[in-house]
């Protein structure tokens, strides 16, 4: 396959390179609590079989017209499509959107999520850690603030989070942020990607802020991992 020119989007060219059969590891993962982290990256291309039971519960209670934010490989969007529910794949990275318009994903947007203004949708997804994108808390309140643009009434936000405070177990949390709220930067063959943000957030923080925002939040689902489902309405 012919590779896209896109600079900068090391994420997403390993996924096009795992596609392309031209993947050369680790895609690693640098944080700020420890050693980087080398990412699996087949598991974005794993089948059913091997997904998380929140996914599997996830998607088999989505329905209507569906947004996929952080869709990467397009694993879930494949799910659906499969099921004859009509969905869109969104994802900032242009190397994710060739992955997923090249594995069959009928339709892709690339864009990021605070500037997408599509049509109402029954169902947003936001699965594997999807919540982090909004970064902080306070990414998260101007994140609620702008699905309620483009839910339908009625419609639902199943998203899913960890609770990370076991991290602290030994250390105090910090005093100048929410516990949750790390920085990380992705690095593959020798470049990495800048700096960016991603919240994990305790389900009771997210029920507050949730209704603060002007949502109802229920906990759906919760596993053994401190990982757990949230499915968000509009009040």
């Amino acid at each position: 396959m012919t590779e896209p020119e896109v600079k900068g989007d090391v994420f997403g060219r390993a996924l096009w390179d795992f596609h392309c059969g031209n993947f050369d590891p680790p895609l690693l993962l640098h944080n700020e609590y420890g050693a980087p982290e080398d990412i699996p990256v087949a598991g974005y291309f794993s089948p059913e079989d091997d997904w998380s039971e929140i996914e599997i519960f996830a998607l088999e209670l989505a329905h209507g017209r569906v947004l996929d934010i952080g869709a990467a490989a397009g694993r879930h969007p494949l799910w659906l499509q499969q099921k004859n529910i009509a969905v869109t794949a969104l994802d900032v990275s242009p190397y994710c959107g060739k992955v997923m318009k090249a594995r069959g994903v009928n339709n892709v947007v690339t864009k990021d999520i605070f500037e997408y203004d599509g049509y109402e949708f029954d169902t947003i997804l936001m699965l594997m850690n999807g919540l982090g994108v909004a970064g902080t808390i306070g990414g998260l309140e101007k994140l609620l603030g702008h699905l309620k643009n483009i839910l339908a009434p009625g419609g639902q936000l199943l998203a899913d989070s960890t609770d990370i405070s076991y991290l602290y177990e030994k250390k105090a949390f910090p005093d100048d942020k929410y516990f949750g709220e790390l920085s990380f930067r992705y690095e593959y063959k020798h470049e990495k990607s800048d700096v960016f943000s991603w919240l994990y957030i305790d389900p009771d923080i997210l029920i507050k802020t949730a209704r603060r925002c002007g949502w109802k939040c229920q906990i759906i689902f919760e596993d053994e991992a401190d990982a757990f489902l949230a499915r968000l309405q509009i009040n």
